[in-house]
């Protein structure tokens, strides 16, 4: 076998491939006497057909089945001889020649990664504490979740559930198939597109209204993102919320049996503890990956981009097959997408260099006091444990987790780091936009 490879540019290569014709004949022999042994034709004995017709009838087939072997075994073994590291798949061209076969591949290879001042990343780490104040937010949060409905004669105002019965139309076409009947919203509650539940302010039952607010450009249905609509509403009822007195009965609803305040408000601050500390490290995270995508400047291989693309598209694809349309009608603009899939592929590949140059192994005790930690807000926590250690692929799910925050761990133990103090509204204020 001989192989030379071509540097036709940054990342890509053409490889080619030449395999002497002695090898491609000494395989087709083998494969043809086992062939021979097997076919059945008329005016021979089984097994007794002679190889020269065998070969006459099947010698291109048996080529073509053996050069696509030899495509496989010797594309691998060339690419290690070169120490090349292919991202994503080759294009290859067979050129099959009467001096023997030969092939080109081309490829994209992996980037050189340079972490070189690394050490000079600024990042903030925030830091933040339950306050009282904060405390009892929460408790008033969780007890107005438990409120119940009151139907009242008089305008729809912010809280207030609304019922209304509504058409939605963009661009001449109905998309709501029909009318929407007996549909109820709460005002405030930002549960439509933006500006709709400002339209359902200050209406009375028996009201009707038209009105008109644009689809959000990431919306989910890319047929209406960014688009204008018109509505047609019309009011059922109007009804306010009556919200329960944090007695007894409200705190044994929430799984504490002796019904006690000071219990109720402590196990309400061990989630908020947990949440906060989700939070916070989730901010760190991205506050050094940000720092990471600004600081070190990668080669992308576009093959690796088109494929991220691909799974950004996924998601808009199999809800318009949810909403029976065609997805492969969805107008899915590559730009839409393509900040975010090199994003995502530069970090990938980033983490990956520093992962290897520092020799970054996944901690089994780590592992292991993250899943019980998730595990925590469940009625029977072993019974979660369990089930994560029972899958390799849920594990391996959480191992990858855990090997990506022992990253960030070591590059903030490299970084310029500036600690912040901020309040807990603000985290968990941030961490839901």
């Amino acid at each position: 076998m001989q192989v030379s490879v071509e540097k036709t540019s940054e990342l890509s290569r053409k490889m080619t491939v030449s395999v002497p014709e002695e090898v491609v004949q000494e395989k087709m022999e083998d494969r043809l006497k086992k062939l021979a042994r097997e076919v059945k034709l008329d005016g021979f004995r089984p097994g007794k057909v002679p190889q020269h017709v065998v070969k006459k009838m099947y010698g291109d087939r048996v080529r073509g089945e053996v050069t696509g072997d030899l495509i496989q075994s010797t594309y691998y073994e060339a690419i290690q001889e070169n120490n090349l590291r292919p991202a994503g798949y080759p294009s290859i061209d067979p050129l099959d020649e009467a001096a023997g076969f030969k092939y080109t591949a081309v490829f994209e290879v992996y980037p050189e990664i340079s972490l070189e001042g690394i050490d000079q990343l600024e990042i903030t780490r925030k830091h933040a504490q339950i306050e009282a104040s904060d405390l009892d937010a929460m408790v008033e949060k969780i007890r107005k979740q438990k409120k119940g409905w009151t139907q009242v004669e008089r305008p729809s105002q912010v809280e207030d559930k609304i019922t209304i019965s509504f058409t939605g139309v963009c661009e001449g076409e109905n998309f709501t198939d029909g009318k929407v009947e007996n549909f109820q919203v709460e005002i405030g509650a930002n549960q439509m597109i933006p500006g709709f539940e400002d339209h359902l302010k200050g209406l009375s039952a028996g009201d009707s209204k038209t009105f008109e607010v644009n689809f959000p450009e990431q919306y989910g249905n890319a047929k209406l993102a960014g688009k204008p609509a018109t509505f047609e509403i019309e009011v059922a009822k109007i009804e306010e919320p009556s919200y329960p007195e944090l007695d007894e009965e409200f705190i044994k609803s929430y799984g504490i049996e002796n019904g006690d305040m000071n219990a109720f408000r402590e196990d309400v601050k061990a989630n908020m503890a947990r949440e906060l500390a989700m939070a916070l490290n989730g901010q760190l995270k991205n506050a050094v990956m940000d720092a990471l995508f600004d600081k070190i400047k990668v080669t992308l291989p576009s093959s690796l981009v088109d494929e991220e693309i691909n799974n950004l598209q996924k998601p808009y694809r199999e809800n318009a097959r949810k909403q029976k349309l065609n997805a492969e009608d969805l107008n899915l603009p590559r730009d839409m997408f393509e900040e975010q899939a090199q994003r995502r592929v530069a970090l990938g590949l980033i983490l990956a260099e520093i992962i290897h140059k520092n020799s970054i192994k996944v901690s089994p005790d780590k592992v292991r006091e993250t899943i019980e930690d998730m595990a925590k807000s469940y009625e029977r926590p072993a019974d979660v444990v369990n089930w994560y250690y029972s899958d390799e692929q849920r594990l391996n799910e959480v191992r990858q987790m855990v090997l990506e925050d022992q990253t960030v761990e070591w590059i903030v133990s490299q970084a310029k780091v500036a600690d912040e103090n901020v309040s807990f509204d603000a985290i968990m204020t941030t961490q839901q936009s």
